[in-house]
């Protein structure tokens, strides 16, 4: 064999060589490429473990780390319970209203009873009887007018804790403005970086480049192994 054909075998080896090389690290390439976004965030929420003396990295945007989403449940929530709140104080407030007006059915009770003992003790004054069950009747009468006084009062606590929850729907509002800001902020941003070309369709960008201080590099070694383990098959 001439030193002619031998120079031609050789080169002929190291094309077919680069040429495998580069089909293999582009179709290795292209799967990482497919696969990259799913695979690192289900690698940062199955990794994630709040610390309270860490201030980074932030949580990963699952379900329950979505700002907006929490929010909205705010929301939700608070004006549902709000909603609940406001009736047990309006039925509390039936409550008393009730009982004042029963209060009212026994104050005329007791006030007719008060006038037919004071006519019989006027008539009979010597009946003991009859003069104790008028003092009775109109101690009755008193601790019912101090209960009305409670009920009264029961309700004025009652109107004033439901103009305290109007606040509330304020809250609401202005957890609103904030989504609503939040959610402009993010149509725009998403706008601003928008590109003409789908992220699945870029190039993968370099693992290591001129400069880096990063160890994290394949080698040629890493290279020739891959190659020959692929030859293999």
């Amino acid at each position: 064999m001439t030193q002619e054909e031998l120079d031609a075998l050789m080169n002929s080896d190291l094309d077919s060589d680069d040429t495998l090389e580069s089909e293999t690290m582009a179709k290795v390439e292209t799967q990482s490429d497919e696969t990259q976004e799913e695979k690192i965030e289900d690698v940062k929420v199955a990794d994630y473990r709040p610390n309270p003396n860490l201030a980074w990295p932030p949580p990963p945007p699952s379900q329950e780390h979505k700002v907006v989403h929490q929010l909205d449940d705010v929301t939700k929530d608070s004006e549902q319970k709000a909603t609940e709140m406001m009736e047990k104080l309006e039925n509390i407030n039936n409550f008393f209203a009730d009982s004042e007006s029963l209060i009212a059915d026994i104050n005329k009770i007791l006030d007719k009873n008060i006038e037919i003992f004071t006519k019989l003790n006027e008539k009979f004054p010597n009946v003991e009887s009859f003069c104790e069950a008028l003092e009775t009747n109109k101690k009755a009468k008193k601790i019912t007018s101090d209960i009305v006084d409670h009920l009264q009062g029961g309700q004025d606590e009652v109107m004033m804790a439901m103009d305290a929850m109007q606040y509330q729907d304020i809250h609401r509002q202005k957890i609103e403005r904030v989504i609503n800001v939040m959610r402009a902020l993010s149509r725009y941003m998403s706008s601003l970086f928008e590109g003409k070309i789908d992220d699945r369709k870029r190039v993968g960008s370099a693992v290591h480049i001129e400069g880096d201080s990063t160890a994290e590099v394949v080698s040629n070694d890493d290279i020739e192994a891959l190659i020959a383990s692929l030859g293999q098959k």
